[in-house]
């Protein structure tokens, strides 16, 4: 090892690592084929049971998505082992492969009969919810003193009416009028 006046030994970074190459590229591939081949074999698992009617039916959406992460991480995997073996892998690639299997596991989730029923179950006990929370606010206007917008419709309503009936009395008051043949004012 050649020293300089100003490095030490342990700072030349390429002499200390210079073995590290070879071993860590190495160590990265057999990692990457160990998880690819436990990916392969739940993804295979995760497959058969959501093929079959072994699984509930509201586990076979995310089962099925699962199965999309699964084919993302293998594929990522690879990508990672093609990178360790010089390939250059632009980064954007795994944000692209990350984002479709995303997309793809988000869709067999939401695309399920289990996942439309617990939305609509989710939306109905809304709705009541909400319900419940329009009459506690009425009873609390109404107990403070306040008109709500039922009593402003209700007011609204018996105006309407009492147009309708003076416009009814005011045509008999104009037919009476005719029959005895007073002029208009």
């Amino acid at each position: 090892m050649t020293e300089s006046p100003d490095r030490s030994p342990w700072w030349d970074w390429e002499q200390w690592t210079g073995g590290f190459d070879d071993e860590v590229r190495e160590a990265i591939a057999e990692n990457v084929e160990a998880q690819s081949r436990f990916v392969d074999a739940w993804a295979s698992a995760v497959g058969t049971a959501a093929e079959d009617d072994s699984a509930p039916r509201e586990m076979q959406g995310s089962l099925r998505a699962y199965e999309a992460w699964m084919e993302a991480a293998a594929e990522a995997f690879d990508s990672a082992g093609d990178a360790v073996e010089g390939e250059d892998v632009p980064v954007e690639r795994f944000r692209d492969l990350w984002l479709t299997h995303a997309n793809q596991a988000f869709k067999e989730v939401v695309t399920t009969t289990a996942f439309a029923e617990t939305s609509g179950q989710t939306l109905e006990e809304l709705l009541e919810l909400g319900t419940e929370l329009d009459e506690t606010a009425e009873s609390a206007l109404h107990e403070a003193g306040f008109a709500t917008s039922d009593d402003v419709r209700e007011v609204g309503d018996r105006l309407l009416e009492l147009e309708r009936r003076q416009h009814a009395v005011e045509a008999k008051l104009d037919r009476m009028l005719d029959a005895l043949d007073v002029p208009d004012e």
